[in-house]
């Protein structure tokens, strides 16, 4: 049995190794490797997951998860480093170092993220046996300049796979909800539709039970509900 660089041990099964190197002159081996995952006890805990932007996830039970937004925090700072990148004389030592800078900014917001997701989509496999999301068009969402920078940010379609594949390896199952199903104008007490809510209603009142609705939330909710049925379908 070898050891990786930080005491990981490395499987003697090892099918095929590549090597990268960053546009910061790191270099990294990417070991592929046949191993055998076992799947986790079964849990109890089903869960709905309402993907946005203020916050990253509103589940339908339990504490929301809060969206870090690393690339629109470090968005001053990078514009800083372009800005002296561009100012600096073409083939220059100099301007290669400045190249350096921003590469690392980029490659710093990108590990940053890449955990955070890591971490989020393992936490909610291993909590819960049955995960549900909805199908977001993330493609045609970025297309909307105002919010193309937080969606990108916000990294759901990665997220989605990291929860799929996590899924598969640990017995766990994912339901994705068709994104017509209008899970947040729904009041998921007595189902009534209320078609005159906007994106910019975070809260409202059913109409006909009077049940007072967070709008993530009973989406959740709904999306949880949804999930079970075309599950026991």
């Amino acid at each position: 049995m070898e050891f990786a660089a930080d005491g990981r041990k490395i499987p003697e099964s090892i099918i095929n190794v590549a090597v990268m190197r960053t546009s910061t002159g790191k270099y990294y081996a990417s070991i592929l490797c046949q191993v055998e995952v076992k799947p986790l006890p079964a849990v109890e805990g089903k869960i709905a997951l309402d993907l946005g932007l203020k916050l990253f996830a509103v589940p339908s039970s339990g504490e929301p998860i809060e969206n870090p937004k690393y690339f629109v925090k470090a968005q001053k700072k990078l514009a800083k480093l372009q800005r002296r990148l561009a100012k600096k004389e073409k083939g220059s030592k100099n301007r290669e170092k400045a190249r350096l800078k921003v590469a690392r900014q980029h490659e710093k917001i990108a590990n940053q993220r890449r955990d955070f997701l890591h971490k989020q989509s393992k936490r909610v496999v291993c909590e819960n046996q049955v995960v549900v999301l909805e199908d977001l068009a993330v493609k045609n969402m970025v297309k909307n300049r105002a919010l193309a920078k937080a969606i990108s940010d916000a990294s759901w379609g990665e997220f989605r796979r990291m929860i799929e594949y996590k899924s598969k390896w640990y017995g766990r199952t994912v339901v994705i909800v068709d994104r017509f199903f209008a899970s947040s104008k729904l009041c998921n007490v007595c189902h009534e539709k209320n078609p005159m809510l906007t994106l910019s209603d975070r809260e409202w009142k059913c109409a006909v039970c009077g049940t007072v609705h967070e709008r993530d939330h009973n989406a959740a909710v709904n999306l949880l509900a949804e999930g079970l049925r075309i599950l026991a379908g």
